[in-house]
């Protein structure tokens, strides 16, 4: 079983990245769960929401205490909660920065890979606004292979419709290629 942990604020689309993670890797014939944590906070709060995918049936029902993969779509929230904490060694964070994968990781410490997209510059071109969701998962799809840039693409699709999915689709291509990955 693979867990993951997103981190981010209301309002970016967190539960929805989740879900959409969740609904590829349905596609690609693995069992899901997909939950979103938070309580009555406004929009901007930070919230976290949680995926697992496995090949046999998921029968933990507890939040992500130790992820396989955090994804952070705010990078402000590094600085307001401890978003590492439980990582897997051998895991992968993925955060929606400008910075270097390098950089990030001397910064916090983590011995899991790192992976880096600017996802914010990529919705606000393509997107017209601030919604990181789908640009994340391009570079989630390229640092883990979780599960395939196909699978997610069909996922968009279906989830969104005429322009707005075409302008997803090509944000989660665009992330996909300008992902910054750690050197291994």
């Amino acid at each position: 079983m693979v867990e993951v942990r997103f981190h981010g604020r209301g309002g970016q689309g967190v539960v929805t990245a989740s879900r959409l993670l969740a609904e590829a890797a349905l596609l690609e014939g693995k069992k899901v769960q997909s939950f979103p944590a938070f309580g009555a906070e406004r929009e901007g709060a930070p919230i976290r929401a949680f995926t697992r995918l496995s090949d046999t049936l998921i029968r933990v029902r507890s939040q992500i205490y130790t992820p396989d993969v955090v994804v952070v779509l705010d990078p402000t929230v590094i600085r307001a909660e401890n978003v590492t904490e439980g990582l897997k060694d051998n895991g992968w964070l993925i955060v929606n920065t400008a910075r270097e994968p390098g950089e990030l990781k001397k910064e916090l410490g983590t011995k899991a890979k790192v992976a880096t997209v600017n996802a914010t510059s990529i919705a606000l071109e393509l997107l017209g606004a601030p919604r990181v969701n789908t640009p994340i998962l391009g570079t989630l799809v390229k640092s883990t292979q979780l599960v395939t840039l196909d699978s997610v693409i069909s996922v968009v699709n279906s989830t969104f419709k005429g322009k707005v999915a075409e302008a997803n689709v090509k944000a989660v291509e665009r992330a996909y290629r300008e992902a910054k990955i750690e050197e291994v």
